[in-house]
């Protein structure tokens, strides 16, 4: 636990920091591109698109990639010369695709005069493809701050050129979104010069074969899996358009706003992402132990709390993050509670997710996401129309809640494990009424101050709770030294 919390720490420090300072790119957006001209809207579209391809070009090859130089016990340069091999060959495929036919796809997508977004898109996802697997090399040899390092640098060069572009220079043309996301995924490959000549390269295609029949169904896991974060967005404008109600320009709008709101509960993707780079070459290390299993179930326990008392913090905070969004996008905010409790049931359901992944039967996976992103598309398809964006806001919080629950459910019958249920609810139940509180407050409580110092008195109530009955004091670094004493 105490590897897993250092790990976390570096790896979330690099994340939590890096995305605050991508969310200083959200006010730049909403100030510069204007809600009524769709701009937002089309970065939101196309890079909806992108987290789908990165998921077909990974082909499930991280998770793939711990198992075999962990529990299969395989060389790891020939595992990772193999899976970068595998990684590279899919996505210069995509690329040559995209190339001979972006006629056709920018008539899809719905931008045949621009197809410089859809090159540009394609081929920085392609470059980000092949980049993950160096990634997950240094997760493997536990460079856990070089990566760090790398990937807030990543984000820091973005956001200053950003910053360049659009407030010194005074563009407000989208293009350069892109523009100066390939540029800045084509340095990061500068970096990984040092690893690439440390190994000793052997591509082994039997060996690849066996990593196929183990990645593929987590590859469906992960297209059903990203098809709930993003098909929401890829869709919007068909969607919101189709019965004629609307218009496009509407539908770019109303996309923006939307997209616009859901970067400020992004904190739980984050969270999220963060406890996974440090739980996953854990877990797979951890398997043989006897007390793997305790140790899953502590581990779940603690990621629900704080992921909680994150709900907690943005919730009651709101007055103060919303200001990081122009008032004309603002009306969205209401998505926000619906956003962050659909992450946290993807953060549960991807603990969840190592019962199959353990015992070699992803393809549970594979059907538990499908049938989460099955009633995601439903809810879309048929209420989107009337409803907007609220109607994506709910359709993500069903198709995580069905994938959720239907894992547990599942687990509990093929490998059980003893999770406190019991512990886990009461932070739920006492969530819920916080959080039921803080609209209370938010409605008939009009002084901001006051608002504010109500809201910071239920998330202190919160944390003695953590404190006294799950993290005691006298367990703490320093602190707890006095209260042995």
């Amino acid at each position: 636990m105490k590897s897993l919390a250092k790990d976390t720490a570096i790896y979330g420090l690099s994340s939590i920091v890096g995305r605050f300072l991508s969310y200083l790119l959200t006010p730049l957006y909403t100030f510069v591109l204007d809600a009524k001209s769709g701009g937002l809207g089309v970065v939101t579209n196309v890079y909806a698109y992108t987290a789908l391809i990165l998921v077909i070009l990974t082909f499930g090859m991280e998770t793939t990639y711990f198992r075999f130089v962990n529990k299969e016990k395989e060389n790891p340069d020939t595992v990772f010369s193999s899976t970068i091999g595998v990684v590279t060959f899919l996505s210069l495929i995509f690329v040559g695709t995209v190339f001979a036919f972006i006629d056709p796809i920018g008539e899809m997508m719905g931008y045949p005069d621009h197809h410089e977004y859809i090159t540009m898109m394609a081929v920085t996802v392609a470059i980000d493809s092949v980049m993950a697997i160096p990634f997950c090399f240094l997760r493997y040899k536990g460079k856990a701050k070089k990566f760090a390092i790398l990937k807030f640098l990543n984000i820091v060069t973005g956001v200053l050129l950003n910053v360049t572009c659009f407030v010194l220079l005074g563009f407000t043309d989208v293009v350069y979104v892109f523009i100066i996301n390939l540029f800045c995924s084509s340095i990061m490959t500068l970096f990984f010069i040092p690893e690439f000549f440390a190994i000793k390269w052997k591509v082994d295609f039997a060996l690849i074969r066996r990593m196929f029949n183990y990645s593929w169904p987590i590859l469906i896991l992960g297209i059903a899996g990203i098809l709930n974060q993003a098909f929401d967005k890829m869709v919007f404008p068909w969607t919101y358009t189709y019965t004629g109600l609307h218009t496009m320009t509407e539908a770019k709008n109303q996309l923006g706003i939307y997209g616009a709101c859901v970067k400020v509960a992004m904190i739980m993707a984050i969270l999220t992402q963060t406890f996974r780079y440090a739980y996953e070459p854990i877990v797979f290390a951890k398997s043989k132990d006897r007390d793997s299993k305790e140790y899953y179930a502590v581990a779940m326990k603690y990621f629900i709390i704080f992921m909680l008392l994150a709900f907690l913090c943005v919730m009651g905070y709101i007055d103060i993050l919303k200001r990081i969004i122009a008032k004309d996008y603002q009306e969205g905010l209401a998505v926000i509670p619906i956003v962050m409790a659909a992450e946290i049931m993807m953060g549960i359901y991807f603990n969840l997710s190592f019962w199959y992944k353990l015992i070699d039967k992803t393809i549970w996976g594979a059907w538990f996401s499908f049938a989460g992103c099955s009633v995601l598309i439903a809810v879309n398809i048929l209420f989107v129309p009337k409803f907007g964006y609220m109607a994506c806001a709910w359709g993500g919080f069903a198709g995580y809640g069905t994938a959720m629950v239907l894992s547990y459910i599942i687990g509990q019958m093929k490998n059980p494990i003893k999770y406190d249920m019991a512990g886990i609810g009461v932070y739920v139940l006492i969530t819920c009424l916080f959080f039921g509180a803080m609209q209370v407050v938010a409605t008939y409580v009009d002084n901001v101050i006051l608002r504010l110092l109500i809201n910071t008195g239920l998330i202190i109530l919160f944390l003695a709770h953590i404190i006294y009955h799950d993290i005691p004091l006298q367990s703490l670094p320093v602190i707890g030294k006095k209260f042995k004493k």
